[in-house]
């Protein structure tokens, strides 16, 4: 196949398991400094599209947005991640304080309104995703630490899924909203909670799987969804069944499948990833980084995939190194 393909013609025709003319490419990651008003966050988004010419844009909002409508705060420093400074939740009671947020709350508000700038600017052209974590993931943010969130977890499984009802309620209207604004699909992402290392699959299925579910099952059709399963040791297998169209993890991690593997395992649908991220890629050579792609592509050959990162890349990783992956998906 010689001509070039548009954005969402390679992105369809991957998503298709078709021929396409090269692989279709994303990374994404924090800009925190630009991070706390939808202007600034939407120009970092639109900024780096424009540097680099991925194939679709994963918009990487604050994390903490998810959390801060029932009191969590952060305090940011710069270009790092933000401390948290308080939480909502410390006694198990507080999961019954929860209530249902308007998508009209201030800070669900701004990022609405970031994504209508990133609709606005990108006007159709590629595909834009908007990172909604799961339900179970936000209740673990309104927790002083995770460890506190897991005693509450089996300790008060009623008291938490009380607030797992007021969560899903609130992103699934959230999310809705999100698709009103121009959005291709989520980017939805379990954090810390689809591993072995936190639950046992039982837990998973019995306090996440629910939740999760009918969040998904509510939104409109959509083209491209991905399911993020994060960590080490994680539930691909558990989650293959999810509606979505795509999949991406982290390959490097402890116990997780390949990329190859893991397409055998969702059985037909698309999967994303391959790339390193975190100190591996800040440290790596670029010709290094050229190499394994090279590897990569051959393994997997020219359909039925898209090279992406395995999660949000640091922000100090080297502009080379960020350009590299992208020359080597032309070649």
């Amino acid at each position: 196949m010689s001509d070039e393909m548009t954005h969402w013609e390679r992105i369809r025709a991957t998503l298709r398991d078709e021929e396409i003319d090269r692989v279709a490419v994303s990374m994404w990651r924090h800009f925190f400094e630009n991070e706390t008003s939808a202007r600034s966050l939407a120009e970092a988004m639109l900024t780096f599209q424009n540097k680099y010419n991925w194939d679709f844009m994963k918009v990487n909002p604050r994390a903490s947005y998810h959390a801060e409508g029932w009191g969590l705060k952060v305090r940011y420093e710069g270009n790092r991640s933000p401390l948290v400074t308080e939480t909502p939740v410390k006694e198990p009671d507080d999961w019954l304080k929860l209530e249902t947020l308007s998508p009209e709350n201030a800070v669900l508000r701004e990022h609405l309104e970031a994504l209508e700038i990133i609709s606005k600017e990108l006007n159709g052209e590629l595909p834009f995703l908007m990172t909604v974590f799961t339900p179970l993931s936000i209740a673990a943010d309104l927790a002083p630490s995770e460890e506190i969130f897991l005693q509450h977890l089996r300790e008060y499984p009623d008291k938490v899924k009380s607030a797992l009802e007021v969560i899903t309620e609130t992103f699934t209207d959230f999310s809705r909203e999100c698709f009103s604004r121009g959005i291709s699909g989520l980017f939805f992402a379990t954090t810390s909670w689809a591993t072995l290392d936190s639950l046992t699959q039982e837990e998973y299925l019995e306090l996440a799987r629910p939740f999760d579910l009918r969040l998904l099952q509510a939104m409109p059709a959509a083209e491209f969804n991905i399911l993020h399963v994060c960590r080490d040791n994680n539930f691909l297998n558990l989650l293959k069944d999810y509606p979505a169209q795509a999949f991406n993890w982290d390959i490097n991690g402890r116990d997780n499948p390949s990329l190859l593997q893991g397409k055998d395992i969702v059985d037909g649908k698309i999967v994303v990833g391959g790339i390193r991220f975190g100190n591996d890629l800040v440290q790596a050579d670029e010709e290094q980084v050229k190499q394994e792609i090279s590897d990569l592509k051959s393994e997997m050959g020219n359909k039925g995939w898209m090279l992406g990162v395995g999660c949000s890349f640091a922000p100090e990783t080297p502009d080379k190194n960020v350009a590299a992956i992208r020359e080597s998906a032309d070649k």
